[in-house]
């Protein structure tokens, strides 16, 4: 699939090699804007596992 992207670019090695880093950084700017963000709330890292009702244990060191 990668070979098929880099035959269709246009241009010498050089420039071949600026267009593949602009197609790269196009698309995690597109991820970062729109697609994180759209599926942020489906991923389950923000559900809690802790116990509200088991309090604050405070570590105190005692001299």
């Amino acid at each position: 699939m990668y070979s098929a992207i880099w035959r269709a670019l246009p241009g010498p090695l050089v420039v071949r090699v600026l267009l593949a880093v602009v197609l790269v950084l196009a698309v995690v700017a597109v991820l970062f804007v729109w697609v994180f963000p759209r599926i942020a709330p489906l991923m389950p890292f923000n559900d809690n596992t802790v116990d509200p009702s088991a309090g604050v244990v405070a570590h105190v060191r005692e001299v």
